[in-house]
């Protein structure tokens, strides 16, 4: 896993400063944020398993459906 994935003309990323999920359209020359909300705790690392996104976060697993917009916990 990592802190910044490549889903296709994006760039997603954990924002190393206030651990929000941001997103680049332009190669990551500037970054918009797409999730803020804390409910989800602190995003740790990112993986694209090619239909969601995959997160661990300090609340435990979480996937998103739609390139990071939301989050739902996943249940192992």
């Amino acid at each position: 896993m990592s802190q910044i994935i490549s889903r296709g003309k994006e760039l997603i990323r954990i924002n190393p400063v206030n651990n929000k999920i941001e997103y680049s359209t332009n190669e990551g020359r500037s970054w918009l944020n797409r999730y803020s909300s804390s409910l989800c705790g602190d995003f740790l690392d990112l993986t694209d398993n090619g239909k969601e996104i995959l997160a661990t976060t300090s609340k435990g697993f979480y996937y998103s459906p739609n390139d990071g917009r939301s989050w739902y916990k996943r249940s192992l």
